[in-house]
C-alpha cells in the first residue's frame, strides 16, 4: 500500500514538491529509519534559520532539544506501519540563534518508491501562543484597570420576554449596591427593588427610551441600601446594544451621594442668597421711597415756604437795583433747589409708580428720550398689570437700567419697549438698534448692571435674556409670572 503524497525526487534523494516547498506551512520530511531530515521546506529553513544543508544532518531531537525521546519512540511506536497512520505531538523547536518557538507536529507515514519516511506539518503555534498571551494580559489589564475604577462596571440584560439579566458585574458590586455580584446575578430583579419608588418610574422611562431610540442611558436616582440603612445617589451611564431577543447595556455606575449633597446645600444656599437678596431690594426700596417723601415733604416744603418768603421781601426792598439783582439771584436759587428736590425724589422714588407699572414706564420711557434725545417707543397690550409695589418697583428698576446701559454704551438711535401680557406671563422686552453686546462683556468682573438685573428678574420668580435685536443692537427680555389670569377685554396704550 502506498499514500500518494506530493514527494518528488529519486528514492536516494526524496524532496519536497514545489507546492509544499512554497508553502506557508513548515514542513519536514525525514527518514524513517533513522529520523535523520531529508528535507524541508523554505518555511521551515526561515522559522529555524539553517541551511539545507545543515538541516540534512540534523534529527527531531537536534531541532527540538527539549522534546524526550521516549515520547517521540512512543508516538511512532503507535503508528502502524501503513502509509497514512499519523499523530501528533507538541514541542518546542530551537532556532539557529539560541531562541525557541512552540509548534505542534503532526506526524504521517508515508511511503515513496518504497523509502519509508516521516512527513512531519509544524501548526505554528507561535501566533496563538501570542494571541493568547496577548489576551491574558489584556484581561489582566482590562481586570487591574476595572477593579481600580470608583464604581461598577456592569452589563444588563433586559429580554423582550421581561426577563432581565446582570452577565457581567464588576467587584465594586458589593460596596456600591451592599450585594455580591453573585447575588445581584442570580436575582437580577433586586436593582430595580433598590430603587425608591419615588425614583424608580422615571428610571424605567429612561430605559425604556434608551431602548427605543438607542441613545446613551444617563439616569440618576436614589437607592436604598438596607446592609448600612441609608440611601444613596447612584448616576448610571451606559451604551445600549440591540439583541435578537432583547437589548443589552455596557456601562458603569458610580456614588454621587458626595456631589449631589453639595449640590443641594448650594442650591439651598442659593435660595437663601436669593431671599436675602429680595429682601435687601425691598427695604432698599421702602427706604428710598421714606427718603423721597421727607425731601419733597420737608425740604420741599421748607423751600417753597423760603419762596414765598422771599416774595414778601422783594416787594419792601428799597428802589436799589443792587440789591433786587441779589433778590432775583436768590429766587432763582431757590427755584433750582426746588428742581433738584423734585428730580431727586423721582430718582428715590417714582410718584408714578403710584398709578401703576404701565404708567411708571411709560413715564419713563418719555423722561429718557427728553433726556437722552433718542426716541424711544413705548407699547403695551393693557392698560394695568396686577404686580404689587415691591414687585412693581423691581420691575421698573430693571427697565431703568436697561436704559441706563443704552445711553452708555449701545451708541443707539432708537429704542422700542413692549410690554405684553399673555395668560398669567408677562413680557417685557427692550431693544435698541445700536452696536450690541459681545457675549464676552456679560461676562466682565465690573458688569453689575447686568448681574442686578438678573438677580432682581430671578427674585420675581422670573427670568433676564439678552439676545441680538432683529434690527440689529440688543434686545433684553423680562419674562415674569403674575398671580391671577388677564381679564379680557383689556385695551392697549401706545405711546411714542
Amino acid at each position: 500500500m502506498s499514500l500518494n503524497l506530493p514527494v518528488s525526487g529519486t528514492a536516494q534523494s526524496p524532496v519536497l514538491a514545489p507546492e509544499l516547498q512554497s508553502g506557508i506551512t513548515d514542513v519536514y520530511l525525514f527518514d524513517a529509519a533513522n529520523l535523520l531530515l531529508v528535507d524541508a521546506s523554505a518555511g521551515a529553513q526561515a522559522s529555524l534559520g539553517y541551511d539545507a544543508e545543515t538541516l540534512r544532518t540534523m534529527t527531531p531531537f537536534d531541532l527540538a532539544p527539549e522534546l524526550e525521546r521516549g515520547k517521540l519512540e512512543d508516538l511512532l511506536e503507535g503508528l502502524s506501519q501503513d502509509a497514512g497512520a499519523h499523530d501528533s505531538l507538541r514541542t518546542q523547536f530551537q532556532r539557529a540563534d539560541g531562541g525557541t518557538y512552540p509548534a505542534k507536529l503532526h506526524f504521517l507515514r508515508v511511503v515513496r518508491d518504497g523509502r519509508r519516511l516521516l512527513l512531519a506539518i509544524d501548526d505554528d503555534l507561535a501566533l496563538v501562543y501570542t494571541v493568547a498571551t496577548a489576551l491574558e494580559q489584556y484581561q489582566a489589564h482590562f481586570d487591574a484597570v476595572v477593579d481600580h475604577t470608583p464604581g461598577l462596571v456592569y452589563q444588563f440584560v433586559q429580554y423582550d420576554d421581561g426577563r432581565v439579566a446582570f452577565p457581567y458585574l464588576s467587584e465594586g458590586c458589593g460596596a456600591l449596591l451592599g450585594m455580591s455580584a453573585a447575588e445581584l446575578q442570580e436575582a437580577p430583579q433586586r436593582f430595580l427593588e433598590l430603587i425608591l419608588p419615588d425614583d424608580r418610574n422615571d428610571y424605567l422611562d429612561e430605559l425604556a427610551a434608551s431602548q427605543s431610540e438607542l441613545t446613551t442611558l444617563n439616569w440618576e436616582g436614589r437607592i436604598w441600601i438596607d446592609a448600612w440603612k441609608d440611601v444613596k445617589w447612584i448616576n448610571l451611564r451606559a451604551t445600549p446594544l440591540p439583541l435578537e431577543d432583547g437589548t443589552q447595556w455596557d456601562g458603569f455606575m458610580t456614588n454621587i451621594t458626595a456631589s449631589r449633597l453639595e449640590q443641594e446645600e448650594i442650591r439651598a444656599s442659593r435660595a437663601r442668597l436669593a431671599e436675602l437678596n429680595e429682601h435687601i431690594e425691598q427695604v432698599k426700596e421702602q427706604e428710598r421711597a421714606r427718603i423721597a417723601r421727607e425731601i419733597h415733604d420737608d425740604l420741599g416744603g421748607n423751600l417753597t415756604a423760603i419762596k414765598m418768603a422771599l416774595a414778601m421781601l422783594v416787594e419792601r426792598l428799597p428802589d436799589d437795583p443792587a440789591l433786587r439783582d441779589k433778590a432775583r439771584y436768590l429766587d432763582d436759587l431757590v427755584d433750582r433747589s426746588i428742581e433738584a428736590v423734585h428730580r431727586i425724589s423721582l430718582d428715590l422714588r417714582p410718584a408714578m409708580l403710584d398709578l401703576g407699572i404701565v404708567a411708571a414706564l411709560d413715564w419713563q420711557a418719555k423722561e429718557f428720550e427728553k433726556r437722552m434725545g433718542i426716541p424711544c417707543i413705548f407699547c403695551s397690550n393693557t392698560r394695568e398689570v396686577g404686580l404689587d409695589a415691591d414687585h412693581a418697583a423691581a420691575l421698573f428698576r430693571i427697565f431703568q437700567e436697561a436704559l441706563t446701559n443704552i445711553a452708555k454704551h449701545a451708541e443707539a438711535t432708537r429704542v422700542t419697549v413692549d410690554l405684553d401680557r399673555q395668560g398669567r406671563d408677562l413680557l417685557l422686552t427692550i431693544c435698541d438698534n445700536g452696536r450690541g453686546i459681545a457675549p464676552s462683556d456679560r461676562l466682565k468682573p465690573q458688569s453689575f448692571g447686568l448681574r442686578g438685573m438678573s438677580e432682581r428678574a430671578r427674585a420675581l420668580g422670573g427670568t433676564l435674556t439678552l439676545s441680538p435685536g432683529p434690527g440689529g443692537g440688543t434686545m433684553v427680555a423680562v419674562k415674569i409670572r403674575l398671580d391671577a389670569p388677564q381679564a379680557a377685554g383689556q385695551p392697549s396704550t401706545t405711546t411714542a
